[in-house]
């Protein structure tokens, strides 16, 4: 097993459905964009009320990618 470099960054994931959903949807985004996505950490969970009923989940998560040697 080799030492390995991550860089991290964080992303807001959005669902009308729910927080997994959410999680998911950064997680899919940042796959388009990154390489050797690896782990995700949940920082924190919030979102948006309309008209008195949960209209949007939010999900900030970190997710690490390893650099290529």
């Amino acid at each position: 097993m080799t030492d390995k470099t991550y860089a991290v960054t964080e992303l807001v994931g959005t669902s009308k459905d729910s927080v997994a959903n959410a999680i998911r949807t950064a997680i899919a985004t940042a796959h388009g964009t990154l390489r050797n996505l690896d782990w995700f950490e949940v920082v924190n969970i919030r979102g948006n009320i309309a008209n008195g009923e949960v209209s949007e989940f939010q999900a900030t998560i970190k997710v690490g990618f390893r650099y290529e040697k």
